[in-house]
């Protein structure tokens, strides 16, 4: 999606830990773009081009965030959970705090849909609004900072420590699967 000359390209089902940070990054560039617009609208009009932006934001946290979500909660951590290995077994609490992490983020990307819907609908935010919305984003943006940064250094490191390639292949299927794509 975002590649770059001379950058790692992006994973795919085969690599399904690849593909979690992978979609990290896109949770990175979008809340980016959500606080970058609302740092340069405030409560004028929208442009064009910050309309543009806010849409797609705003659909991906609707569409894919939800996905990665159950990606995480419904294929990687039973995966997990399964395993009977101490340092997995240490594990569990952070996978624990990671899930309730993923329902801050959900009630608070639910709520930045609504303001932005009406952002776009109305075209300006109220003063309310636009206050809410930049709590909202901090708040995301301070749970981001420590809840990915905690996937990706422990549990995806683990995963890819004590998972073996079948059972890496059964969580890239079921990911693949989420999204209607037949793998074999």
């Amino acid at each position: 999606m975002f590649t770059q000359i001379g950058g790692k390209p992006e994973s795919d089902f085969s690599d399904p830990l690849g593909l979690l940070s992978d979609c990290h990054q896109r949770i990175r560039y979008f809340l980016n773009v959500l606080v970058s617009v609302c740092a340069q609208a405030a409560e004028k009009q929208l442009t064009p081009d910050q309309r543009t932006v806010l849409e797609k934001a705003l659909w991906y946290f609707r569409e894919a965030g939800p996905r990665h979500t159950e990606d995480e909660e419904k294929s990687l951590f039973p995966v997990l959970r399964a395993k009977n290995i101490p340092r997995v077994r240490r594990a569990l609490e952070k996978i624990e705090k990671l899930e309730v992490d993923h329902r801050q983020a959900e009630a608070d990307h639910d709520d930045v849909d609504a303001i932005g819907r009406r952002w776009l609908s109305d075209g300006a935010l109220s003063q309310e609004d636009f206050r809410q919305m930049r709590i909202l984003l901090a708040n995301l943006t301070r749970l981001y900072k420590r809840h990915l940064v905690m996937e990706e250094a422990e549990i995806f490191a683990l995963a890819d420590g004590v998972l073996s390639r079948n059972e890496k292949d059964l969580v890239g299927r079921e990911m693949a699967a989420r999204r209607g794509i037949l793998r074999r």
